[in-house]
Formats: structure tokens, C-alpha cells, sequence
């Protein structure tokens, strides 16, 4: 595998500024990163040379002779990978982190990791050729389950039963010839949040991420706060009762069994069958089951038993989120994932909680927002993950 990527710290911050601020002039790249012109326009050929940086036509005139503009290269491709609940999703990226095209379709994970992969190889290569590319020039992929991002592997995921240790990102790497990181999907989240959602303006935030997995990505000082071995925001083991739902970790009462999509579709299923809704009894009656989307659309629907589901849920993350603000003190908490049309209630509840608990210090002026990315900060952000391999001074 051919390596590229900048040689010096001056070229990692010349790709990063472009590929987080779109097209700039010579002159402006020139003054952001302090450095004689002789010496930033070697640094530009060389990253040229690579294929990363290209010019973009004429800068508007500032008077005088008027600069030209620079950005990341048409040739930059990034892939995005995101395992989900139920579904396989893929997408190629520009340099500057856009979607350019998107695959999705359902996937059973309890196939076991090489399928599943395997799958997703085959998809980023179909994506590949038809944009002309002979290479990738890197690959993100975010996977519902803890993560060593040391080893490109999931460690005991709950979620992914039979893919613990599976090497994903070297699996990856060898199949499409580049460099591939992988990480868990709240991590992601987050700095698709960084990178193109409300977080943009912050540097210290929490990303809760709600789903049958419930996770935490943490930006702090403006990076990703990973921790000591890649466990920090792990909230959805946290015990918020010792006699509590049984966990799919094994524990009892965790902020998951109570929290997660599948908990409650769980008290979904126990409601109806003891007849307190109908709107839900008559879904599970003609389809069988139930689904998140069928709790959701009871509750915006008016059905009230559904309705204080989804606040008990809000009101227990709430908790939970008492005690994070209070020790992290983030500028703003963003909540993506909530199940279609019930965001507001869920915001309220959670709202009520935190606000009503911490200390003025911690709140005082801290939003606590549903994120405006939707299922999109997955992808921005896997593509962010493997761009800051990449644009990271060897």
C-alpha cells in the first residue's frame, strides 16, 4: 500500500484548513498558516505532486495582483461505512467531506463479521469504479459496539455477537489497497457533528447517540476524547438500577434496558398484549411485532400509554445526563436518534431533568438540542475519522 499524506505538520494543517473551509486563496492560506511565500508554495507542490491539492481558478482581487485559489484534489475520495441496526450503509465523499453517493440496504449482523464485511468491500469498490477511481484514498468505519481503535476491532459487542476481535480495519485495507480506521458509531456521530452540525461552533460537547445502542461521543477541546483505551462514552451500561430490565451486556437495569429503541418496543410489545393501547394492540396484531417506528407514530399519534413510554425513557436518560454535564461541563449536548416525530417530547423530558438538577454552573447557558444531521453524521463523520488519518503529518 502506497502511503500519502502530508510530510510536516504545515502541510497537515494546510489539507485540514481546506478540507474544513472549503476552497481558499494562496494568500489567505499564506497568512492562516504564518509562513514565507517561498516556503508555502514548496509545501504546495509537494502536496500537489501527490495528488492532493489542486488549484481552483482565480481568488477574487483584494487589489493588485489577484491570488489563486487551492483546494483539496477532485481525485480525493473518501469511504464511509456505517454497520447499523438492521441496515448496511455506504457512501463515497469528497475531499472537503460532501456526499457524493450513498448505498443502503438492510443486513442481519448475526451473520458474523466476514459476510457482513465482505458485503461492505464489495459496495465501496462498486462506488469506486463508477465515480472512475482507481483507489480510495481511505476508508472510515463506524460499528455499533466498543472499539479498539488501536487494533481496528470490535471488543465484545453486545450487539455484534460473533464479531469480537475481528480485524475490520485490517480486513478492509487489504481488499481495497488503503488506509482504513475504524471506531464506534457515537465516536462517528460526533464528529459528523464536529464537522458539519451544531457542533461545528463548539469545542466541548456531548453527542448522545439513542438507538437499540445508546452511546456518548465526547469532543473536548475541540478532538475527539477517546480515553485511555477507547471506552470513554460508553453510557449505555451505566446502572441506573441494581434490580432493574435485564441487559443484552448480561447486568441489570443499564441506561440501554431502559433507554434503547429495543427496550422500549419491549414495553410496547408488554403494553399491548395487556390491553393498555389499542393503536398498539392493533399493530401487533396485524404485523406481529412491533417496531420503534410503530412506537413513534402511536405516540405523535396521541396514544397516551406510548406517550409516557417515550417520556419515562427521556426522563431516565435525562438522569443520566445530570451527572455527565455535571462533570464535564460541555457547552452543548446534542441528541441524535430519536425515533421519528418524538424528538420534541424527548427533549422536553430530558430538558426538565437536567435542567431542573445541575447546578446553575454547569446549565446556565447550556442548549441541550436533537441533532439537525440526521442519519447523515454517520457518514460525514466516518469519512472525518479516516480524513484525519490521512491528513495527519507522517
Amino acid at each position: 500500500m502506497t502511503m500519502i499524506g502530508p510530510e510536516n505538520a504545515d502541510q497537515a494543517r494546510l489539507l485540514r484548513l481546506l478540507r474544513d473551509d472549503g476552497p481558499r486563496s494562496r494568500v489567505e492560506l499564506t497568512d492562516a498558516l504564518g509562513l514565507p511565500r517561498g516556503r508555502f508554495g514548496a509545501e504546495v507542490d509537494r502536496l500537489a505532486a501527490q495528488g492532493l491539492v489542486e488549484a481552483a481558478g482565480p481568488a477574487a482581487s483584494r487589489g493588485g495582483r489577484r491570488s489563486s485559489l487551492l483546494r483539496i484534489a477532485e481525485q480525493v475520495r473518501f469511504g464511509a461505512v456505517i454497520v447499523g441496526e438492521g441496515r448496511l450503509d455506504v457512501a463515497l465523499t469528497d475531499g472537503e467531506l460532501s456526499v457524493l453517493a450513498r448505498h443502503t440496504e438492510p443486513v442481519d449482523v448475526r451473520l458474523g463479521p466476514e459476510p457482513v464485511v465482505s458485503h461492505a468491500v464489495e459496495l465501496l469498490a462498486k462506488l469506486r469504479a463508477e465515480a472512475g477511481l482507481a483507489r480510495l484514498t481511505g476508508v472510515g468505519v463506524a460499528l455499533p459496539a466498543p472499539v479498539s481503535v488501536r487494533d481496528g476491532a470490535p471488543v465484545s459487542p453486545p450487539a455484534l455477537p460473533g464479531w469480537h476481535q475481528f480485524p475490520v480495519r485490517d480486513t478492509i485495507a487489504a481488499e481495497l489497497g488503503c488506509p482504513v480506521q475504524v471506531d464506534n458509531d457515537a465516536n462517528v456521530m460526533a464528529l459528523g457533528e464536529h464537522h458539519a452540525g451544531t457542533g461545528r461552533a463548539f469545542d466541548d460537547f456531548l453527542y448522545v447517540k439513542l438507538g437499540n445502542a445508546v452511546g456518548c461521543g465526547l469532543v473536548l477541546g475541540g478532538a475527539l476524547y477517546r480515553g485511555a483505551t477507547s471506552g470513554a462514552g460508553d453510557i449505555g451500561h451505566l446502572q441506573l438500577t441494581e434490580d432493574g430490565p435485564l441487559c443484552v451486556c448480561g447486568n441489570t437495569g443499564c441506561v440501554e434496558a431502559y433507554c434503547g429503541h429495543a427496550a422500549l418496543v419491549r414495553e410496547a410489545v408488554t403494553a399491548a398484549r395487556a390491553g393498555h393501547s389499542t393503536a398498539l394492540g392493533d399493530r401487533l396484531t396485524a404485523a406481529g411485532t412491533l417496531t420503534i417506528d410503530d412506537v413513534a407514530a402511536a405516540a405523535t399519534g396521541g396514544d397516551t400509554t406510548a406517550q409516557t413510554l417515550v417520556r419515562d425513557s427521556a426522563r431516565r436518560l435525562g438522569q443520566v445526563l445530570v451527572d455527565l454535564v455535571s462533570f464535564v461541563n460541555p457547552a452543548i449536548v446534542i441528541i441524535g436518534g430519536a425515533p421519528p416525530g418524538v424528538g420534541p417530547v424527548l427533549l422536553a423530558e430530558i430538558r426538565g431533568v437536567v435542567y431542573r438538577r445541575s447546578t446553575p454552573l454547569a446549565t446556565g447557558a447550556m442548549p441541550i438540542v436533537l441533532s439537525d444531521l440526521g442519519d447523515r453524521a454517520a457518514l460525514v463523520g466516518a469519512a472525518r475519522l479516516i480524513s484525519d488519518q490521512v491528513f495527519a503529518a507522517r
